[in-house]
């Protein structure tokens, strides 16, 4: 399920979901980046937590979205405070992996993929 998530993750990042813009207006789909964020933030924060071994991937992963896409000024800092808002809002619940932990893990992991293949279905060249 992973490889499934790093892949769609992957084919965003490939497709590159718009061109770069200099100013920063909202695109149409940035409701979705902010939520794929976050989620990969809640990933980074909980996969830790629960011994996946994976470092940083989905601090990396987040990193290639937002170079994929390349947002400036406002959509930037809604990105990065998404992936904040995920990680810090599940360090403050669980400090150690629970059964609740990895059920959150398995969901988000579900939502991450559909948000992902829903975007590449739309937004993709």
């Amino acid at each position: 399920m992973l490889k499934r998530v790093l892949t769609i993750v992957v084919m965003i990042v490939a497709c590159g979901l718009g061109p770069a813009r200099a100013e920063d207006a909202a695109a149409p789909f940035d409701g979705d980046l902010q939520r794929l964020a976050e989620i990969l933030g809640t990933l980074h924060y909980l996969r830790g937590i629960c011994g996946s071994n994976e470092g940083a991937k989905w601090r990396n992963e987040m990193q290639a979205l937002i170079d994929a896409e390349t947002p400036s000024g406002d959509r930037r800092a809604r990105m990065i405070a998404g992936f904040n808002r995920g990680y810090n809002g599940f360090q403050q619940t669980y400090r150690t992996c629970t059964p609740a932990a990895s059920v959150a893990i398995r969901r988000y992991i579900e939502e991450g993929s559909r948000i992902s293949r829903d975007l590449t279905a739309r937004y993709a060249n």
